[in-house]
C-alpha cells in the first residue's frame, strides 16, 4: 500500500518471493530496508535513512550511518554505534562490526584453554567437537578424522557404516553413498510370510495394506484394492489405505493420493474455526493474525481493522497501525500520517525554537544532539529514552526473550549473563555451553534408530531391523536406550551400545506411540483436556494438531510441533499438548519432519539460522538429545531403599507415596500383598487380563504374557499357581504362573482348534476338547502321556468342565444337533443329557455345592442350569443376553462374557437378580474363571501308587472309581494296568517341522509327534531301523540326515556335510545301510547307519533322483528320477547292473515302494495324478487308482498301501491288489512329505553280509548274484578286492569358505568329500605339509592361521594375532616354515609351523595370493599384487632379491602355482578372465585358457590345470599344454576359494635346512646356492643365530666345503651384543674324517663317471635320429600347486625345418653379406630379408586371444614371446635363446659345432657358443 500522509510518501511493500530470493527494490526517493526473514520488503522516505531511528524495525536503515560524536563514556564504533568503553577489547564483538576488538593487546590463554584468532580463550575440549565457540570458526578449523576399516567415507569427508553403501538409502549427507553404485546388486528376497517393499525391505505381509506406510515409500499401500475394507468409522483412499473418516472433505490431503478431497461439498467448521476458501478449517484465532494458515491467504483478507501489528521495542506504534522511529515522536512532523505521533496525542511539549544543546543539555538527561535545527535527546548504551523526550531509563535486558541464553541478572546501564550448573559461559559472555560429552541426537526411525552428532557429519546406527519403533527414551546414567514399537505393540530396551535388546513391556499395549498418519490428527476433531499434578498448572483447551513436545527445563518453557500449521510453537509450563519430536539442547531446537524426511534445527528463542541437520531419512520419529545435562542430577525422595517401600514408591511435590500394583492389597502403609488370593481371570483373545477381588477398585491388569493371538479357553490351578489356556490361532494350549511368569506350551500338535479346557486339579490332568477334529483328549498337566478319550459322534465339540468328585466330565457339542454329554472322565458311561432347546451351548460351570451344571447358549440367548443328570432343567436369565460365550461360578454369584454386549457381568448364581456390568468397552471377550485357592480336597484312588498303572490313572464314576488308561497308539496288556513299551505296527511320516506316527495297533487313527528335542526346517525323506527301534530323516534346508529312537531319544546327526537336497531315504536293516539319494548333487550315496564310511554309487546320467527302495534279500535298488525324461531304475544295492525300467508315461514319479510278497513294484505320479504297479522288471504295468490328486510319499503294510497327498493334505488308504476301499487315515495335515509302514514284529531277514562284513574291511554291499566290497567315496579297492586305504592317494584339497574339501583324483567320479574341520566360517588359502600330515589355513573372519589333521581333528591355531587379511598361504615343508601374505598389513610373514619365530619378509604390497618352494632346484617365493599397478613378483625364500616378473596386461591376477615338468609359472586373471603362464624368469608369456568367468585359484596336477570359479560356482580343468579339453570337475559349490593338489610325489627332496634346520637357532631360508639364517622380529628369549653358509652337493647329501663364521645375537640381553662363533674349516685329516667317508666319496666320483659316460652315450645315439621320439622328465616338485610326479612328455614329428634355428645370408647389390633378418613367428624360425618382420618381432605382445599354433615350445600347443620395444642386438638375441631352460628348439649353424652348454637338464635345446660376427649368425 502506497499512501501519502503529511510530510511525505510512506510506502510498506509486503513482496512474497521465493524462498531463496534475498533481494527487494523501492522506487526513487525511497530506501528500500533489508529482506525480513519472512521474506517481506519495506520502503521508507530516503531521509530517514541515517536520522538515527530505527525506521526499519531492524536497524538496517542505521547500519553504517556515521551518527554525531559519541559521549565521553562511551566507544564511537566505526559504524557509528556508541558502545560502553568498558566493553572495549573484552573479547566481545559489541559494535557488531568488531571494531571495538580491533588493535587490542594479545591476552595469554592458559595451558588448558584453546586460542582463537579472534583473540578468545576457550577450554581446550571444545576445540574441534563441531561447535563454533570461537565465534569465528577458528576452533573447528580441523583435518577430517579418518574412517575405521569397517566404515565408508562420504565426499564431503564424514563417515558411515560400510554396508550402508549402495544399500538404496541415502545416508551421505551429499548422496555419495548411492553412486556409482553396481547395477547387478541382487535384490534381496522376501520369504512367504514377508512383503517386499519398492526399494527391497522385507516387512511382515500382515503390515501390507493396513493402513500404515511401514515401507516408508508408501509401496506397502499401494494396490490395496483387493484387500479388505476398512474398518467402521474409516474412510478408504483410492490407493487402498484407510485413513479417519473424520479426515474426509477436510481440506487437508490425508491420503495418498489425494481422493480424500475430491468430490467434496462445503464443509462445517465449528463454531470456533474458520472455514478458507479451499474448504479447509483453522482455528478462528489465527484469523488476521499476518499468518497464511490457509495456504490461499484467505485467512488474511479483509483484514485491515482486525489486528495491530507489532513494532520493534524502539519503534512507535501509530494510530493507523505503522511503525515509525522513536525518535520521531514528538518531533512537529506528522511521521505517522495522522498525527497520532504529536500532540495533542502525544501530549508534546510546544517547541519554543530557542532550544540548544549548549544550554543546559537542551533540557537532556544524557545525550543530546541538534537534527533539523531541534532539540533531540538521546541515551547512553542500556538505556533507553522515556515518553517526554528527555529522561532516560535503564534497560532491562533480562527481560527480552533470549538476551542471555540461560541466566541474566539486570544492572544499571548493563546486564550479566550467567549459566546453570552443568553449563559454562561461552566467549560471548551471552550463551552457554554444556559441559561433558559432545551432544548427541538420538532419533527413532521406523526401522532402525540412529544417533547422529548436530554439528558434523557424524551418522550412524545403534539398532536395526525394527519393525516400527516410534517414540523412544533414554536413561544416560544406566546407558539404555528404550522405544516402543508399534507393530509389535511394544517397549524394548537395549544399551546405548546396541546390545542386549529386550522387552520392557509387552503386554496390555494397544499402540505404544503411533504411526505418523494416525498421529497428526489426535485431537482436532475430540477436544481433551490432560490434567498432570505438580508441574503443569492449567489446561490447553483449544484443539491442536500436535506432532511432537520438549521441554526447556531452564527456561520453564514448552516447545511443540504443529503438525497442522507446519509450526514450531513456544510457551511457558502451563499446558501440556500431545508431545511427539522435538527435543531441545542449549540455544537450539530440533525436530523431526514427516513430510522433508530430515532433522533440522533453529535457534529456539528466535526461530532463526533454521539448518537442516540430515535428510533423505527412511521416516524419522521421535527424538532426544543424548547428553547428561538433558537428564540432571535431582532429588530422589523415595531415597536410596525404595522408600521403605515393597513395590511402588511415587514421589510427589513434597513427599512420597508408597502404592501396589494393580490388584494388589496394602498391608500397611508401605508394604503390599505377596501375592493374589483370588481375582476374576479372563481370555480377550490377544491378552489375558484379571481383575482382582482383593481391592475394591475392579481394574482389570493384563497377564504379561507372549504370543498370545487368539486365546479362548481357560482353566486354572491354584495348587501350582498356574493358568492355562488355548489358543486357536496357533493351535496350542498354554500355560503360566498368575504373574506371567514361567510360560510354557504344553500341547502344540495335532489340534486344530482348541476350543474347550478343565483341569482335574485333583489328579493333575488337562482335558481338552478339539472341534477340528472332534475328539476329546487328556494328558498329564505337562502335556505328558496324551491320549485320546473320545472320538466317535462328536460334532465340534465346545466347552467341558470335569468333576472330580463325582469322576464325571461335561462338555457342549455344537453340531448339527446340539447337545450336552457327559461321561466318566476316563470315557466311560456316555450320555447325552440335554439334547433339546439348544442352539449354541457356550460356557459351561459346575455349582458343587447345590449338584448344579449351569450353562449359556448364545443362539437361545439365556443361561440355564439343571441337575448333574440333566433333570430339574430351568431358566436363570433369559433376557438382555445379546451373546453369552464364557460362564463361571463363585460364591453366590455367576459371571458371565457377551460378545455383543462388550462385557463381563455377574448375577445372583440362585435367582439370576442383583445384574452388574464390572467392566465394558472390551472387545473379543472369551472365557472366564475366578481363581481362587479355596478349592475342597478330594481323595482318589490314583493317589496311591498312581493307582497301580504304568501311565495314566484317570477317574471314573463309583463304583469303578478310576481306570488305566496308555497314551496314544499304545495298547494295554491284559492286566489293565500296564502298557506296552511302544507301537508295534504303525505308520510314521514327515510333515516339514515335525515326524509324526499313526498307530495301527488301535482302533482309531491319531497321529501322534516324536518328540525330538530338535529343530526342524524342511524334513522331507524319511527311514525306519526296525530292529533298533530308530527313525531316519533328511532335512533339505539343514542339509542333514539326523536319526533318533521313536521315543524322541538318542537325536545325533549322521550326515551333515555334502548333501544338498537329499529327497529318497531308504534304511536297509538288514544289512545295516542307510541310501539316500540328492537332487541337487545328482548322486545315489550309501554309508554305515552312523553316516561312516560314505559312497557315492550312481552318479552318472541323473537327473533329479527321488524316492528309493530297497530289496536287500534279491540285492536290488530301485529310485525314481524326475528329470527332464522322467524314468523309473534299478541296479544292485552296490550300483552294478543299472538298467531302466520304466520311462514312458512319467510324469512326477514321487513315491516307491516294494511289495516283497506280491512281487511288484509300486509308484505314485503326482503328475499324470496316478499310483501304478508293475512287476520287479517293469513288466505288467498297470494303474491301481486314478485320480489321485497329488500323491508323493507312498508306502505298504500287509494288503493296503498308504500314501500322503498334498492337495488334500492328507493321508489316504487302499487295498494294494485292486486299488478299491480307499479310506482318509487323517486329514488337515500341512506339509505332509514322506511315508513309511512298519511292523516291527517282522523278522527282518537274511543279512549276505552278516559273516564278518563279508570279509570286506569297510563297506559290504549286496548285489543279485551275492555282494561286494566297497572303499568309502574316492578310495580304490586294493588288488585283494577286499581291503581299502584309509584316504586317497593323490586329491584335490580345496576350500569354501565354511567347508574344506577333497576330490580324489584316483577314482573317476570326482566327488567332493568334506573334511570335518571345527569352527570354519571364511576359509580363503589352503596348504598341506606332508611330513606332519597336516592342512593349513587362513579364516579371515576370525584373522588367523590354524592346522589340523586330514581327519579333521587336532585343530590348533597357529597365527591367532596380528593378522588382517591373509590371502595367501604356503608351507615350505623342508625348513619347517610357513609363509603367509597379509593384505591388511601389505606385507609377506614367515614363522616356523608352529607360530614361533615370526618375521616379516617383504613390506609394500597389496591384494596378494603367494606360493613358496622350497625344493633343491628352486627355491623361491612368488606371489601375485593386486595393487594400483597389478604384478607379479618373485623373492628368495629370505625376502632377498626381489622382482617384478610381470607387470603388464594384468588385471586382477589371482591364483598362482608353478609346473616343474615345463619350469612355467601359471596364474588366474579374474578381472581379464583368463590363464596364463610365462617361465620362471617372466619370459615366454603365454595364454593358456581365454574368457573363463572369475577364476580365483588354480593348481596343477599330471597334464591338467585345476581352477576356482566364483561365477559358474565350479572347479574346471584343461589339459595344461593345449588349453583344451575343459571339464568341469565339481559343479554347484558357493563360495569357492583356494585349490592345491596333495600327492605323495609332491613335497620331496630336502635341503641344507632340512637336516637340524641347517644348524639355524630359528629361521633357516635356503637360497639358490646358499642358506641363511635370520631371527624373528621379536625376541623369544633365545640366543639366535645368523648369517650366510654355501653348500656343497654330494650325492644327496649337504657338506659345508667353506669356513665359516656363525653370528649369536643375543636378543634378550640389554646390550643387544653379538657373539661370533667361528666353526672349524672341513678337514681331510686327522680323527675328524672316518675312513667311510673316503670310501663313499671315491664311489661316487665312480658313479658320476658312469652317469655322464651314459649320457654322451644317449645323446650320441640321439643325434642319429631326426625325431626324437620320447624324452622322459622328472623332477621332484616341492610345491602345493604343482605335478611332481614323472612326467612323459611326447614330442611330435616335424620336418627337419622345425629343430634348426635357420638363417640366411643376403647379397646385396654388390654380392657382400648383409645383416641378418630374423623373425621368429608361431615358435618357427623363418627365412625372411624384410626389415618390418624385425621391427614385428620386437612388437610382440601376449595377447588374451591370441593363440600360436603349429609347433611345440616348452612342451606345450601355444606359446606367446613378449620382448621389448628397444631393438634386440646379438646379445640380446643369444639371451632370448639361451636365457632360459626351457627353450624348444635346438640351434644348429653352418659355422659352428653343436656345443653342450654347462650340466642343465636336457630340455630339448641345444645350446651354441656365442657367435662372434653377424655372419656368424
Amino acid at each position: 500500500s502506497i499512501l501519502t500522509q503529511g510530510r511525505g510518501l510512506l510506502t510498506k511493500c509486503v513482496c512474497l518471493h521465493h524462498k531463496y530470493s534475498t533481494e527487494c527494490s523501492c522506487g526513487r526517493n525511497h530506501f528500500t530496508c533489508a529482506v525480513s526473514a519472512f521474506g517481506e520488503c519495506t520502503c521508507i522516505p530516503a531521509q530517514w535513512q541515517c536520522d538515527g531511528d530505527n525506521d526499519c524495525g531492524d536497524h538496517s536503515d542505521e547500519d553504517g550511518c556515521m551518527l554525531p560524536t559519541c559521549s565521553p563514556l562511551d566507544f564511537h564504533c566505526d559504524n557509528g554505534k556508541c558502545i560502553r568503553r568498558s566493553w572495549v577489547c573484552d573479547g566481545d564483538n559489541d559494535c557488531e562490526d568488531d571494531s571495538d576488538e580491533q588493535d587490542c593487546p594479545p591476552r595469554e590463554c592458559e595451558e588448558d584453554e584453546f586460542s582463537c584468532q579472534n583473540g578468545y580463550c576457550i577450554r581446550s575440549l571444545w576445540h574441534c567437537d563441531g561447535d563454533n565457540d570461537c565465534g569465528d570458526n577458528s576452533d573447528e578449523q580441523c583435518d577430517m578424522r579418518k574412517c575405521s576399516e569397517k566404515e565408508f567415507r562420504c565426499s564431503d569427508g564424514s563417515c558411515i557404516a560400510e554396508h550402508w553403501f549402495c544399500d538404496g538409502d541415502t545416508d551421505c549427507k551429499d548422496g555419495s553413498d548411492e553412486e556409482n553404485c553396481p547395477s547387478d546388486v541382487p535384490a534381496a528376497t522376501c520369504s512367504l510370510e514377508e512383503f517386499q517393499c519398492a526399494y527391497g525391505r522385507c516387512i511382515l505381509d500382515i503390515y501390507h495394506c493396513d493402513g500404515d506406510d511401514d515401507c516408508g515409500d508408501w509401496s506397502d499401500e499401494s494396490d490395496c484394492s483387493s484387500h479388505q475394507p476398512c474398518r467402521s468409522g474409516e474412510f478408504m483412499c483410492n490407493s487402498g489405505l484407510c485413513i479417519n473418516a473424520g479426515w474426509r472433505c477436510d481440506g487437508d490431503s490425508d491420503c495418498d493420493d489425494q481422493s480424500d478431497e475430491r468430490n467434496c461439498t462445503t464443509s462445517m467448521c465449528t463454531a470456533d474455526q474458520f472455514r478458507c476458501k479451499s474448504g479447509r478449517c483453522v482455528r478462528l484465532s489465527w484469523r488476521c493474525d499476518g499468518e497464511d494458515d490457509c495456504s490461499d491467504n484467505s485467512d488474511e483478507e479483509n483484514c485491515e481493522n482486525t489486528g495491530t501489528p507489532q513494532c520493534a521495542p524502539d519503534q512507535f506504534l501509530c494510530g493507523n497501525g505503522r511503525c515509525i522511529g522513536q525518535r520521531k515522536l514528538c518531533n512537529g512532523a506528522n511521521d505517522c500520517g495522522d498525527g497520532s505521533d504529536e500532540s495533542p496525542h502525544q501530549n508534546c511539549r510546544p517547541r519554543t525554537g530557542e532550544e540548544n544543546c549548549n544550554v543546559n543539555n537542551g533540557g537532556c538527561a544524557q545525550k543530546c544532539q541538534m537534527v533539523r535545527g531541534m532539540v533531540q535527546c538521546t541515551c547512553h548504551t542500556g538505556y533507553r529514552l522515556l515518553e517526554d523526550g528527555r529522561s532516560c531509563q535503564d534497560v532491562n535486558e533480562c527481560a527480552e526473550e533470549g538476551y542471555c541464553s540461560q541466566g541474566c541478572t539486570n544492572s544499571e546501564g548493563g546486564f550479566q549473563c550467567w549459566c546453570e550448573q552443568g553449563y559454562e559461559l561461552r566467549p560471548d559472555k551471552r550463551s552457554c555451553k554444556a559441559l561433558g560429552p559432545e551432544p548427541v541426537l538420538l532419533f527413532a526411525n521406523r526401522i532402525d534408530i540412529r544417533q547422529v552428532l548436530p554439528h558434523r557429519s557424524e551418522y550412524t546406527l545403534l539398532l536395526n531391523n525394527l519393525e516400527n519403533a516410534i517414540a523412544l527414551d533414554f536413561h544416560h546414567s544406566k546407558e539404555l536406550v528404550f522405544w516402543s514399537d508399534v507393530t509389535l505393540d511394544r517397549i524394548m530396551r537395549a544399551n546405548l551400545n546396541g546390545s542386549n535388546v529386550e522387552e520392557v513391556v509387552s503386554t496390555g499395549l494397544e499402540s505404544p506411540g503411533a504411526s505418523p498418519q494416525k498421529r497428526q490428527k489426535l485431537v482436532p476433531y475430540t477436544r481433551t483436556e490432560f490434567r498432570v499434578c505438580s508441574l503443569f498448572h492449567s489446561v490447553l483447551h483449544s484443539p491442536l494438531e500436535i506432532g511432537g513436545l520438549a521441554i526447556d527445563w531452564i527456561h520453564d518453557k514448552l516447545y511443540w510441533t504443529d503438525s497442522g500449521t507446519s509450526r514450531i510453537e513456544v510457551a511457558n509450563l502451563d499446558g501440556l499438548p500431545h508431545p511427539f519430536a522435538i527435543t531441545v539442547f542449549e540455544d537450539s531446537l530440533y525436530w523431526t519432519d514427516w513430510h522433508t524426511k530430515s532433522i533440522n534445527s533453529a535457534n529456539k528463542f528466535t526461530g532463526k539460522n533454521q539448518e537442516i541437520i540430515r535428510n533423505k531419512l527412511h521416516f524419522p520419529m521421535d527424538i532426544h538429545t543424548l547428553h547428561p545435562q538433558r537428564q540432571p542430577a535431582g532429588r530422589n525422595r523415595c531415597g536410596a531403599n525404595n522408600g521403605g517401600c515393597t513395590h511402588l514408591c511415587l514421589p510427589s511435590s513434597k513427599d512420597y507415596t508408597c502404592a501396589c500394583p494393580t490388584g494388589f492389597r496394602k498391608t500397611s502403609s508401605h508394604a503390599c500383598a505377596q501375592s493374589l488370593d483370588k481375582f476374576l481371570l479372563f481370555a480377550r483373545r490377544m491378552d489375558i487380563r484379571r481383575i482382582s477381588f482383593d481391592t475394591d477398585d475392579l481394574s482389570d491388569d493384563v497377564i504379561p504374557l507372549a504370543d498370545v493371538r487368539s486365546a479362548v479357553a481357560l482353566d486354572w490351578d491354584s495348587k501350582d499357581d498356574y493358568v492355562y489356556w488355548t489358543d486357536v490361532s496357533t493351535d496350542s494350549i498354554s500355560r503360566a504362573k498368575w504373574d506371567g511368569s514361567g510360560q510354557e506350551v504344553v500341547v502344540d500338535t495335532s489340534l486344530e482348534s482348541p476350543a474347550g479346557l478343565a483341569i482335574d486339579w485333583v489328579t493333575n490332568k488337562l482335558y481338552w476338547t478339539d472341534a477340528g477334529t472332534d475328539r476329546i483328549e487328556v494328558s498329564n498337566t505337562d502335556g505328558t502321556m496324551r491320549t485320546v478319550l473320545i472320538w466317535e459322534n462328536l460334532d465340534r465339540p465346545r466347552d467341558i468342565v470335569v468333576d472330580p468328585v463325582g469322576g464325571f466330565m461335561y462338555w457342549t457339542d455344537w453340531g448339527a444337533n446340539p447337545k450336552i454329554e457327559r461321561a466318566g472322565m476316563d470315557a466311560s458311561n456316555r450320555l447325552v443329557i440335554i439334547s433339546s432347546n439348544l442352539t449354541w451351548p457356550n460356557g459351561l460351570a459346575i455349582d458343587y455345592e447345590s449338584q448344579r451344571l449351569y450353562w449359556a447358549d448364545a443362539g437361545m440367548k439365556t443361561i440355564e442350569y439343571a441337575s448333574l443328570d440333566g433333570s430339574n432343567r430351568k431358566v436363570l436369565i433369559g433376557s438382555n443376553l445379546p451373546h453369552p460365550f464364557g460362564l463361571t461360578l463363585y460364591g453366590e454369584r455367576i459371571y458371565w462374557t457377551d460378545w455383543q454386549a462388550k462385557s463381563i457381568q455377574s448375577a445372583d448364581r440362585r435367582t439370576g437378580q442383583a445384574r452388574e456390568t464390572l467392566q465394558d468397552n472390551l472387545e473379543n471377550l472369551m472365557d472366564i474363571h475366578v481363581f481362587h485357592r479355596h478349592r475342597p480336597p478330594v481323595r482318589t484312588p490314583c493317589e496311591v501308587n498312581n493307582g497301580g498303572c504304568s501311565h495314566l490313572c484317570l477317574l471314573a464314576p463309583l463304583p469303578k472309581g478310576y481306570s488305566c488308561t496308555c497314551p496314544t497308539g499304545i495298547n494295554l496288556q491284559s492286566d489293565g494296568k500296564t502298557c506296552s513299551t511302544g507301537m508295534t505296527s504303525f505308520l510314521i511320516f514327515a510333515r516339514r517341522t515335525d515326524i509324526r506316527m499313526v498307530s495301527l495297533d488301535i482302533p482309531y487313527f491319531a497321529d501322534v509327534v516324536v518328540s525330538v528335542n530338535v529343530t526342524m526346517k524342511n524334513t522331507i525323506a524319511i527311514g525306519v531301523d526296525p530292529h533298533e527301534g530308530k527313525v531316519y530323516w533328511s532335512d533339505s534346508t539343514l542339509r542333514k540326515i539326523s536319526r533318533a529312537a521313536l521315543d524322541g531319544s538318542k537325536f545325533e546327526d549322521i550326515i551333515t556335510t555334502g548333501l544338498l537336497t537329499t529327497d529318497g531315504l531308504a534304511v536297509d536293516a538288514i544289512g545295516r545301510k542307510i541310501y539316500w539319494t540328492d537332487t541337487g548333487t545328482n548322486r545315489i550315496e550309501v554309508g554305515n547307519l552312523d553316516g561312516s564310511m560314505r559312497k557315492v554309487l550312481v552318479w552318472q546320467n541323473l537327473d533329479s533322483p527321488r524316492a528309493i527302495a530297497l530289496y536287500h534279500e534279491m540285492g536290488y535298488m530301485y529310485w525314481t528320477d524326475w528329470g527332464e525324461n522322467a524314468k523309473l531304475e534299478r541296479s544292485g544295492m552296490d550300483g552294478s547292473g543299472r538298467v531302466v525300467l520304466i520311462s514312458n508315461n512319467l510324469g512326477w514319479p514321487n513315491g516307491l515302494a516294494v511289495d516283497k510278497a506280491g512281487s511288484q513294484l509300486l509308484w505314485a505320479d503326482a503328475h499324470t495324478e496316478r499310483i501304478e504297479a508293475a512287476d520287479l522288471n517293469g513288466a505288467n504295468r498297470r494303474t491301481l487308482l486314478s485320480p489321485v490328486q497329488h500323491p508323493y510319499g507312498l508306502t505298504l503294510l500287509d494288503s493296503y498301501i498308504y500314501w500322503t497327498d498334498w492337495q488334500t493334505r492328507s493321508i489316504h488308504r487302499a487295498d494294494k491288489d485292486s486299488g478299491a476301499n480307499v479310506i482318509l487315515v487323517r486329514a488337515n495335515l500341512p506339509g505332509l512329505m514322506d511315508i513309511q509302514a512298519v511292523d516291527r514284529a517282522r523278522p527282518l531277514g537274511f543279512n549276505k553280509c552278516g559273516v564278518r562284513n563279508g570279509g570286506c574291511s569297510h563297506l559290504c554291499l549286496p548285489h543279485p548274484t551275492g555282494f561286494s566290497c566297497a572303499c568309502p567315496t574316492g578310495i580304490q579297492l586294493k588288488r585283494d578286492e577286499q581291503t581299502c586305504d584309509s584316504s586317497p592317494e593323490t586329491y584335490l584339497l580345496f576350500s569354501s569358505r565354511a567347508s574344506i574339501r577333497r576330490i580324489s583324483l584316483d577314482t573317476s567320479d570326482h566327488t567332493d568329500v568334506h573334511i570335518p574341520v571345527p569352527e570354519l566360517n571364511n576359509v580363503i588359502s589352503l596348504d598341506y605339509d606332508s611330513v606332519d600330515g597336516k592342512i593349513y589355513y587362513t579364516d579371515v573372519f576370525l584373522d588367523v592361521i590354524r592346522r589340523s589333521d586330514l581327519n579333521g581333528s587336532n585343530m590348533e591355531t597357529v597365527i591367532g594375532q596380528g593378522l588382517k587379511t591373509t590371502d595367501g598361504l604356503a608351507v615350505d615343508w623342508v625348513a619347517r616354515n610357513l609363509y603367509w601374505t597379509d593384505t591388511g598389513r601389505n606385507t609377506v610373514e614367515v614363522a616356523r609351523l608352529d607360530g614361533s619365530s615370526r618375521k616379516v619378509l617383504i613390506n609394500n604390497i597389496k591384494c596378494s595370493y603367494l606360493v613358496a618352494f622350497a625344493f633343491y632346484l628352486i627355491r623361491y617365493l612368488f606371489w601375485t599384487d593386486w595393487g594400483h599397478v597389478a604384478k607379479i613378483e618373485r623373492a628368495n625364500l629370505d625376502g632377498s632379491e626381489r622382482k617384478i616378473l610381470i607387470n603388464t596386461d594384468l588385471g586382477w591376477p589371482n591364483g598362482l602355482t608353478l609346473d616343474y615338468d615345463t619350469r612355467r609359472i601359471y596364474w588366474v586373471d579374474a578381472h581379464l578372465d583368463r590363464i596364463e603362464s610365462c617361465d620362471l624368469n617372466g619370459k615366454l608369456r603365454q595364454v593358456l585358457v581365454s574368457q573363463v568367468s572369475h577364476p580365483f585359484a588354480l593348481t596343477q596336477q599330471d597334464r591338467w590345470i585345476y581352477w576356482t570359479d566364483w561365477q559358474t560356482k565350479s572347479i574346471q580343468r584343461v589339459d595344461k599344454y593345449s588349453g583344451r579339453n575343459k571339464e568341469t570337475v565339481l559343479a554347484n559349490v558357493e563360495g569357492l576359494m583356494d585349490i592345491i593338489v596333495v600327492s605323495p610325489q609332491r613335497q620331496t627332496g630336502t635341503n641344507a635346512c632340512g637336516v637340524n634346520n641347517g644348524g639355524c637357532t630359528h629361521l633357516c631360508f635356503a637360497r639358490a646356492s646358499d642358506f641363511v639364517c635370520a631371527c624373528p622380529d621379536e625376541p623369544d628369549g633365545r640366543p639366535c643365530s645368523t648369517g650366510e653358509f654355501c653348500e656343497h652337493h654330494l650325492s644327496t647329501s649337504f657338506h659345508r666345503s667353506h669356513c665359516h663364521y656363525l653370528c649369536i645375537n643375543h636378543s634378550s640381553m640389554a646390550t643387544r651384543a653379538s657373539e661370533c662363533i667361528t666353526y672349524p674349516c672341513c678337514s681331510l685329516s686327522g680323527e675328524g674324517l672316518h675312513v667311510s667317508y673316503i670310501i663313499g666319496g671315491l664311489l661316487s666320483i665312480l658313479f658320476i663317471l658312469l652317469l655322464i659316460a651314459s649320457l654322451i652315450i644317449y645323446r650320441h645315439n640321439k643325434s642319429k635320429f631326426t625325431d626324437p621320439g620320447l624324452g622322459n622328465l622328472t623332477y621332484s616338485n616341492p610345491s602345493y600347486r604343482t605335478s611332481t610326479q614323472e612326467v612323459k612328455i611326447e614330442t611330435i614329428p616335424k620336418p627337419t625345418m622345425y629343430n634348426q634355428l635357420c638363417y640366411k645370408k643376403e647379397t646385396g647389390p654388390d654380392h657382400s653379406y648383409t645383416k641378418e633378418k630374423i623373425k621368429i613367428v608361431e615358435g618357427i624360425c623363418l627365412l625372411s630379408s624384410d626389415d618390418s618382420e624385425w621391427d614385428d618381432l620386437k612388437q610382440i605382445r601376449s595377447s588374451r586371444g591370441g593363440i600360436l599354433r603349429d609347433h611345440v615350445c616348452m612342451k606345450t600347443d601355444t606359446v606367446s614371446i613378449q620382448a621389448s620395444s628397444g631393438s634386440l642386438d646379438d646379445t640380446e638375441t643369444e639371451q632370448l635363446l639361451q636365457e632360459e631352460q626351457s627353450e624348444c628348439s635346438s640351434v644348429n649353424t653352418a659355422a659352428a659345432t653343436p656345443e653342450r652348454r654347462g650340466s642343465l637338464p636336457d630340455t630339448g635345446w641345444k645350446h651354441q657358443r656365442k657367435p662372434s660376427t653377424e655372419s656368424e649368425v
